[in-house]
C-alpha cells in the first residue's frame, strides 16, 4: 500500500531482456539507502518488488502482464521513474490509499502551463468512468492527484509547481501514456452497484428485502 507521494525521482540505468519478462535496474540513491531485498516499492505507480540492491541501484523483475498493460513496457535506459517506498503503519497518509495495480494506461490529451502551473486533462476509459468524480482521488504515474473537473470522456487535474518540479510529470507531453489507478474506495462502490444495481434514494430491491 502506498499514498501516492513520490519520495524520489530515479533513472533507469539498465534493462535486460529474458524472454516476455525483464530485469529493471533502477538508480535511486534515496529509496536505496534503507531498502532491502523483498521490499515492495511503487515504480511509476506499479508495485515492484526488489530482487537486489546494489548500493545505489535496485533491481526488479517485471513480469509480461506488467510490461503489457502498463507503461513500464516502454521504458529505457535514461528514462525517468517516479518511486514511492510502502507505507508503514503509523505514517502519515498525506495522499490517498494506493494500491499499485495499475487500471489502464491513458493518454495525456492536453496541457495548458500558467505561470508555474499545469491543468492537464487525460481520456477517460468508459469502464472507469464511474470510479472518477469531481475533488476525488487518482494516480497518475503513481503520483496521487485531485480531480478538478469530469466529463463524459475525460478529467482534468492541476499540477503545482511541487508536483511538476520532483516528478516525471514536469515533463509529460500531450499523446503520452501514463499509468493510472481509480481511488480503491471507489472501486468497491462501483463494485456493489454492479451486484446489487443502481436505484433510486429510498426504493428497495430484492437484495436489500
Amino acid at each position: 500500500m502506498f499514498t501516492g507521494l513520490v519520495e524520489e525521482r530515479g533513472t533507469v540505468s539498465q534493462i535486460t531482456l529474458s524472454g516476455d519478462t525483464a530485469r529493471l535496474s533502477i538508480h535511486c540513491p534515496t529509496i536505496a539507502s534503507d531498502a532491502k531485498r523483498g521490499d515492495s516499492i511503487s515504480v511509476c505507480g506499479c508495485c515492484l518488488t526488489a530482487v537486489q540492491i546494489d548500493q545505489t541501484v535496485i533491481c526488479f523483475d517485471v513480469g509480461d502482464e506488467t510490461l503489457r498493460r502498463t507503461s513500464l513496457g516502454t521504458l529505457s535506459a535514461g528514462s525517468q521513474v517516479n518511486l514511492e517506498r510502502a507505507l508503514r503503519a503509523g505514517d502519515r497518509l498525506g495522499g490517498h490509499y494506493v494500491t499499485g495495480h495499475i487500471d489502464a494506461v491513458i493518454r495525456i490529451l492536453s496541457r495548458t502551463d500558467s505561470d508555474e502551473w499545469s491543468t492537464v486533462w487525460f481520456e477517460l476509459p468508459n469502464r472507469l468512468a464511474g470510479q472518477v468524480a469531481e475533488k476525488g482521488s487518482v494516480t497518475i504515474d503513481g503520483v496521487s492527484l485531485t480531480v478538478v473537473a469530469v466529463e463524459a470522456d475525460r478529467f482534468s487535474v492541476m499540477l503545482v509547481p511541487h508536483t511538476l518540479g520532483v516528478t516525471t510529470l514536469g515533463s509529460r507531453q500531450s499523446g503520452e501514456g501514463v499509468n493510472f489507478e481509480t481511488d480503491i474506495l471507489a472501486k468497491y462502490i462501483q463494485r456493489q452497484m454492479d451486484l446489487t444495481g443502481s436505484q433510486p434514494a429510498g426504493q428497495l430491491n430484492d437484495l436489500d428485502r
